[in-house]
């Protein structure tokens, strides 16, 4: 397949709207195979099964065989099969390096920020198509923005800084000059080029397109090749991105590639010019950099994987106070936003010993008045999990987590109310609040991620404790805090950072323009030590 011009296309662009047509894709209450170019308006209640495709050696290679069935998490209905069945990963990777290596290398920062830019206004004029298929992942409209438009957001944010903090030359100065001679006519510099690989890009299944583009933005900034794979569960949108992103015929050859299924042996022929940023759990990552080649290369591995987020209530903040109802609003959010779905979410609750049963309280009433359910209508508020091989995970999760805690709130999948859904087709999980009575004694709360809506309120005694029950997740991506004390939030604040990647400060008075606990951050790097990987992300 010829890639013509300045971009890797494979025939005609095709708008994101077409999304069903460009595929073959099975009618199956209609009994037979749809071409490119139906009108399926008129088939609303027919069940399309999408065959994804890869983006691989500069065409579309459609899902061959069964493939992985995949599931509206609203429905149960399938809506696509993915696999990646055919592909020759080594030859993607030196497709990658032979074409669109050398590509981006000849160009400056600011044609490559010129790139992004336009790339983002490309996604954006077709933004609403993707909201449409983020429906089927389980995402309410809020939800949606958070993936969506936090990804677009950041490939504006780095067109921006590439601009403004780059030079307009294909390599990058670092630091003024160091004299190494008495008379000043021999200095030493350092300086940044550009890798000489691809950078493979390992996404999770709760932002398919944040994490697809904040990795890609960067990388392509930088002047490195792409080969992104998302997680299988949701990759039904981010292949719907990754197709315009091609169709918009401005990213130069081989510069950007698209695995939609498994991974297969792609890892083992990556070269110590290559690279890995993997986001995802802890036990998978440490799988994937463990591996010979990674360790016989010294590839470099970026992890950013989940973890156990913190958020405390000072002890000022009592019941009454600005900060005590901001506390309880945010840790709500937290809790219900993406269904619990975040690497960011708060997991781990710490309140003043005094305060327990009021936080409690206050919790339960504000979880009461979320509505659960079809994220298509406006009065719901949660959507269900992804998938409903998450719901046993999580199930599994919490039942460990009960061992040791005792429900405040919340219950079974038999007692969930739902709104315009079903609890047997979809894969809901109820809203879920516990309370760890002894923190210091019972770990699992500290040990154990519930990757869903469910979160453990904890007590402390002293700040001293407070600071102490932090550090025990071992690692985090997030903390925060609520007070409206200086030093209170200097303490916490020094006690906690060298634990955890970002921290959020949070009084009456900031309370307005923050941004929340687990906001994408594109101007800030994202990551966190121990568990949560001991990588950094640029727009996180």
């Amino acid at each position: 397949m010829e890639e013509r011009g300045h971009g890797a296309v494979s025939g005609p662009p095709r708008p994101a709207a077409c999304l069903v047509a460009r595929h073959r894709a099975v009618a199956r209450s209609a009994g037979r195979a749809r071409e490119p170019g139906d009108d399926l308006s008129h088939l609303e209640d027919i069940v399309i099964v999408i065959r994804l495709g890869s983006y691989a050696l500069g065409e579309w290679i459609e899902a061959r065989g069964d493939g992985a069935p995949l599931y509206n998490a609203v429905t149960g209905e399938q809506v696509a099969i993915a696999s990646s069945d055919g592909l020759d990963f080594k030859a993607m990777l030196e497709h990658g390096r032979a074409l669109g290596g050398p590509a981006l290398r000849a160009l400056t920062f600011h044609q490559r920020a010129r790139i992004l830019k336009a790339l983002a206004q490309h996604l954006t004029a077709r933004k609403d198509e993707f909201y449409r298929i983020s429906a089927w992942s389980g995402a309410t409209k809020g939800d949606s923005w958070i993936d969506i438009d936090g990804g677009l957001g950041t490939l504006f944010a780095y067109a921006s800084r590439g601009r403004r903090e780059f030079p307009d030359e294909t390599f990058y100065v670092d630091g003024g000059p160091e004299a190494l001679s008495k008379g000043g006519t021999f200095i030493g510099r350092h300086i940044c080029v550009p890798m000489e690989g691809v950078a493979v890009q390992i996404n999770a299944f709760n932002f398919p397109v944040w994490g697809m583009l904040e990795k890609f933005a960067t990388s392509f900034l930088a002047g490195v090749p792409t080969i992104a794979k998302p997680a299988t569960v949701t990759s039904y949108l981010a292949e719907a991105v990754a197709r315009e992103m091609v169709a918009s015929a401005l990213l130069p050859a081989g510069t950007f590639q698209f695995i939609c299924g498994g991974a297969g042996d792609l890892l083992d022929h990556l070269t110590m010019q290559d690279s890995v940023a993997f986001t995802g759990s802890a036990s998978t990552a440490l799988m994937l950099r463990s591996s010979k080649r990674i360790m016989e290369n010294s590839v470099r591995f970026n992890t950013e994987a989940d973890s156990l987020n913190y958020s405390m209530l000072g002890p000022d903040a009592e019941p009454g106070t600005a900060e005590f109802d901001l506390f309880v609003k945010e840790v709500a959010r937290e809790m219900t936003v993406k269904a619990g779905q975040k690497c960011t979410a708060i997991r781990r609750t710490f309140v003043p010993a005094s305060m327990t049963d009021a936080v409690i309280e206050a919790l339960g009433k504000r979880l009461a008045g979320v509505k659960v359910g079809d994220p298509s209508l406006d009065d719901v508020r949660m959507g269900p999990l992804a998938g409903k091989g998450q719901v046993t995970e999580v199930e599994r999760s919490v039942e460990r987590l009960r061992g040791a805690t005792e429900l405040v709130y919340g219950g079974g999948r038999d007692s969930m109310e739902l709104v315009g859904a079903d609890a047997e087709r979809g894969a809901f999980f109820p809203v879920t609040l516990l309370y760890n009575d002894a923190p210091f004694q019972r770990n699992e709360p500290h040990d154990v991620e519930a990757f869903g809506p469910v979160n453990t309120v904890m007590p402390y005694r002293t700040l001293d404790e407070a600071i102490e029950l932090a550090k025990l997740g071992k690692g985090s991506l997030v903390g925060s805090l609520f007070t409206a004390s200086d030093s209170t939030a200097r303490t916490v604040t020094l006690g906690t950072a060298a634990y955890h990647g970002r921290l959020m400060i949070v009084n009456r008075h900031s309370a307005k323009e923050s941004t929340g606990h687990g906001s994408p951050l594109p101007h800030l790097v994202h990551g966190g030590p121990g568990r949560a990987g001991g990588g950094e992300e640029m727009g996180g």
